[in-house]
């Protein structure tokens, strides 16, 4: 029975060693997990946090995290005053905030639907610390709301980015940029580069054109509006129009484009008096007027356009005549050499006064119906050496040719842009727009 008694106490002892290296081996397991995925999971929660960590927002000179910040826009019937009063200031605060700015803050001036910032105290308190109104997306008013009360009219900092696109041209000009996204300015500038040398009425079906060009941005991303195009190329009836900008006075800031023989794609003459206007009637020496059933010389070219389209003057010089006719309407006639003059007929209105003097492309006039004519458009009327031609047929002056010391400075600038050009592809789907900066 005593030794009984032993064994089953040694068995005892085993089964209990058993157990106890069980659960050190069920602990060590768990021990085990606990590191692998519970501290990780910790520490993948730090790092949220981390991530979620405020970041500082610098706007209008001011950090905002510093403040508590109410953005809101001017409404129909809101005045400075009510603002204030409404985001817990009163008279007569409000009062001498307006006699201490009035200098620099009109605030009769502010338009409805623009945008305003109130900055106000990071407390419980919540008073208003600053007022900020933006007249345009650059400009924009600060005003001091403290004991030290100021305005100040600052502007964001804007930034130029670069973009490429190119286009075949199905129908007009415009339509095709409005097809490929891009922005209508671009035909505007486009047809203002080439208006020594094409006539954008009369594209044609296969021509295309390829543009390197900067658009102006504010807070990084939020676009205000084409700056200008830098370099150009247009195919127009097989034959190729290349474009690059070079500065030619660095004093004034002057830049011209050229093509790539270093010619300047100026002209003495603008091609059209009228912007993406059609000929409704050419020059004809020999033209049938129905109504008379007889031959009656049409000296001049007609452009059709809508009524008030502007009428620039086609080349610099100064008015020698302005008036009206019961044939021409209101006129306006422009001498611009020993050699050169024109006139502008069937305007709306009376045109500049004699003795103005213009350069090319101003405005000189808008389209009308003055005079005998049978729907708007601006009759243009060519004198060479004081004899009435046809100015589409004439071979016309060119600018002032770029200097010798520039021209190879030019050719040497424009290589690289030319090739880039070359390799640009153009589209007639969708856009070939891209961003050169990010």
């Amino acid at each position: 029975m005593i030794e009984d008694f032993d064994n089953n106490e040694k068995k005892g002892s085993v089964g209990l060693k058993s157990l106890g290296m069980k659960i050190f081996f069920f602990l060590s397991i768990i021990f085990i997990f606990y590191n692998l995925f519970f501290k990780n999971s910790i520490s993948s929660e730090n790092l949220i946090k981390i991530e979620k960590k405020e970041k500082f927002v610098k706007e209008f000179g001011y950090l905002l995290n510093d403040y508590n910040v109410k953005r809101d826009t001017i409404k129909n019937g809101d005045s400075f005053g009510q603002i204030l009063e409404d985001n817990n200031l009163f008279y007569p605060k409000i009062y001498n905030i307006v006699q201490a700015t009035n200098k620099v803050f009109n605030i009769r001036k502010i338009n409805s639907g623009r945008p305003y910032t109130i900055l106000y105290s990071k407390d419980s308190l919540k008073i208003p610390k600053v007022f900020i109104y933006q007249p345009n997306p650059i400009d924009y008013i600060v005003v001091s709301l403290t004991d030290s009360i100021w305005a100040e009219r600052k502007q964001k900092k804007v930034e130029l980015k670069d973009f490429e696109a190119s286009g075949v041209i199905y129908s007009s000009l415009s339509e095709t940029m409005e097809s490929l996204k891009l922005s209508p300015l671009l035909t505007n500038e486009l047809s203002e580069i080439y208006a020594w040398n094409i006539d954008f009425f009369r594209l044609e079906k296969g021509d295309n054109f390829k543009i390197m060009y900067t658009s102006k941005y504010v807070n990084d991303s939020v676009y205000i509006g084409l700056n200008r195009i830098h370099n150009a190329y247009f195919e127009h009836r097989g034959k190729p129009f290349y474009a690059v900008e070079f500065k030619t006075d660095s004093l004034r800031n002057i830049y011209e484009y050229f093509d790539e023989n270093g010619k300047n794609l100026r002209r003495a003459f603008l091609l059209s008096p009228v912007q993406f206007s059609r000929i409704s009637s050419r020059f004809n020496l020999r033209r049938k007027i129905a109504y008379y059933g007889k031959i009656k010389p049409h000296y001049g070219t007609d452009f059709a356009a809508p009524v008030g389209t502007e009428i620039r003057a086609t080349a610099s010089g100064r008015v020698v005549k302005s008036g009206y006719t019961r044939g021409n309407g209101y006129y306006v006639t422009i001498k611009h050499n020993a050699t050169y003059s024109t006139q502008y007929l069937h305007m709306r209105e009376k045109g500049l006064k004699v003795g103005t003097y213009v350069n090319q492309g101003d405005r000189i006039g808008r389209v009308g119906m003055t005079g005998y004519t049978s729907g708007p458009h601006v009759c243009y009327r060519f004198w060479k050496n004081g004899k009435q031609v046809d100015p589409l047929k004439q071979k016309l002056p060119e600018a002032k040719p770029i200097s010798k010391k520039l021209r190879e400075e030019y050719l040497t600038y424009m290589k690289p842009i030319k090739d880039k050009l070359d390799k640009m592809k153009s589209t007639n789907f969708g856009t070939n727009q891209k961003s050169i900066i990010p």
